[in-house]
C-alpha cells in the first residue's frame, strides 16, 4: 500500500525521504524534544536519522505503519513528524508525534494530527486511535484533548527513560466521537 500525501491549509504531510535526514537531526537533538519521547536518545546521534527514515518503507508498503514528514506548505521546511501504526484485525491505530523545538506552540501538531486522524477514520476505516503522553507534557496533552481524545488512564512506571521509570497517560478516540466533533465544529477533515 502506498503512503498518501496529506494536506491541510498550512501543511503538507508526506513520506520522509533520505534528504530529510539532515533536517531531522537538529529538530530532535534538543533535550526538551527527546525528553518527551520514549525511544528518542539524547544526544541524538548524527547518523541515526538516515536509517530511521529508511525503516519507514516496509511499514508503509504493508499498510501497518506510516510516518509522515510534516512540512510547511509555503516552503517545504520540515517541522515535525506523525506516525500511525495500524492493527487492522482490531481496526485500531496508535498515533505518536514530535515537533521540532523552534515550532512548538504554533498549532502545527493539532493541524497535522487532525489530518492524520481524518485519514485513519475516513480512508483506513479504523474504529479507534490511541496515543500515549507523559502526563506532565502539557503541549501533547493539549493537542490530544483539542482533537477530542479522552484520557483513559495512567500506566504507572511504564517507560524506563534515562534511568528513571516514567508514567504514561493513555488517550483514546473512537470513530463516532471524531465524527461528532467534526460535525459540531464544521471542520473539513478531509482536505486531500
Amino acid at each position: 500500500m502506498n503512503q498518501p500525501e496529506l494536506r491541510t491549509a498550512r501543511l503538507v504531510l508526506r513520506p520522509f525521504v533520505a534528504a530529510d535526514a539532515a533536517a531531522v537531526v537538529p529538530l530532535v537533538s534538543p533535550r526538551e524534544v527527546a525528553a518527551t519521547l520514549e525511544a528518542m536518545p539524547h544526544p541524538y546521534p548524527p547518523d541515526a536519522a538516515a536509517p530511521w527514515i529508511a525503516s519507514h518503507a516496509a511499514g508503509a508498503a504493508s499498510g501497518t505503519d506510516y510516518t509522515w514528514a510534516v512540512t510547511r506548505l509555503s516552503d517545504g521546511v520540515l517541522l515535525a513528524a506523525v506516525r500511525l501504526q495500524v492493527l487492522r484485525a482490531h481496526r485500531r491505530g496508535e498515533m505518536g508525534y514530535w515537533v521540532g523545538l523552534p515550532f512548538w506552540g504554533q498549532g502545527i501538531m493539532s493541524e497535522a494530527a487532525g489530518r492524520v486522524l481524518a485519514h485513519a477514520f475516513d480512508d483506513l476505516d479504523l474504529h479507534r486511535v490511541q496515543a500515549f503522553s507523559l502526563p506532565e507534557n502539557g503541549g501533547s496533552v493539549r493537542v490530544l484533548e483539542k482533537l477530542g481524545f479522552r484520557r483513559e488512564g495512567v500506566l504507572r512506571d511504564y517507560v524506563l527513560k534515562w534511568g528513571t521509570c516514567q508514567d504514561r497517560a493513555m488517550y483514546g478516540l473512537l470513530r463516532d466521537e471524531w465524527a461528532a466533533a467534526a460535525s459540531l465544529d464544521g471542520s473539513d477533515t478531509s482536505t486531500s
